[in-house]
């Protein structure tokens, strides 16, 4: 199972929020360099780097930031937040990211979405699945759809993306476990899928747990920012 730390931007600084509320914000010390430089001397590989002013703005905002991490560390960092347009797509590329995250432009701009993985291929390109109440939100979260998660990502299998992130924002920030069950019930249905757990993550033993379950990665927030999980204590997932 992949461990994949994640950076969220707002302002160019490293911050969390609670249930995607942006009035629930909270920064942290440590520059996003900081954070990507100790976390690649820990032996992680992987960095999700979200750009929470572009979601918002639903346009690049902290491609700088990209750009340096990409530049000085050897992370393979997926991106996401505000990449709208091919132009987005090609700029966030060109800036370092190896694969790109899109969840609103799957939803609002699926012709966009389904051309970007025709042309990129299903390595680049991950379909991200936030879900409010199991039914997809968008928009740095700010909105629900009536698309139901499982219906979202079951669609988008079939027309060839391999990767999913899927983030139960009920979890997200609040530290109390992540959406097993939700999981669960994916991959029952998809077991060939490649998901990825965000959210609620808090504990060594959620991760032994998604692990069990068959999870492909998991993504963790503040609960390294926070120290509730370690990062010498990811050594047994890790180091291979």
């Amino acid at each position: 199972m992949e461990i994949i730390p994640a950076i969220d931007i707002i302002g160019g600084k490293c911050v969390r929020l609670t249930q995607g509320d942006y009035d629930q914000k909270k920064e942290y010390d440590q520059s996003p360099l900081e954070v990507a430089k100790q976390l690649e001397g820990h032996g992680i590989r992987r960095l999700h780097l979200v750009d929470l002013d572009g979601a918002k703005q639903k346009k690049v905002i902290n491609l700088n930031i990209l750009e340096t991490i990409a530049s000085q560390t050897q992370l393979r960092i997926d991106f996401g937040g505000g990449v709208q347009s091919d132009e987005d797509l090609q700029r966030v590329f060109s800036a370092g990211a190896q694969q790109v995250t899109g969840g609103s432009i799957a939803v609002r701009q699926p012709d966009t979405f389904l051309n970007w993985l025709e042309q990129h291929g299903n390595e680049k390109i991950i379909l991200g699945a936030d879900a409010k109440d199991r039914k997809i939100a968008v928009h740095g979260w700010q909105e629900k759809t009536e698309w139901a998660v499982l219906d979202f990502i079951e669609h988008y299998h079939a027309k060839g993306i391999e990767y999913v992130i899927c983030t139960d924002v009920a979890k997200d920030g609040l530290l109390q476990g992540p959406s097993l069950k939700l999981y669960q019930d994916i991959l029952r249905e998809l077991p060939q899928l490649k998901l990825i757990a965000s959210g609620g993550v808090t504990t060594i033993d959620d991760l032994h747990r998604l692990k069990k379950a068959d999870l492909y990665g998991v993504i963790i927030g503040k609960a390294l920012l926070e120290g509730r999980i370690k990062l010498n204590e990811l050594k047994e997932f890790v180091y291979r």
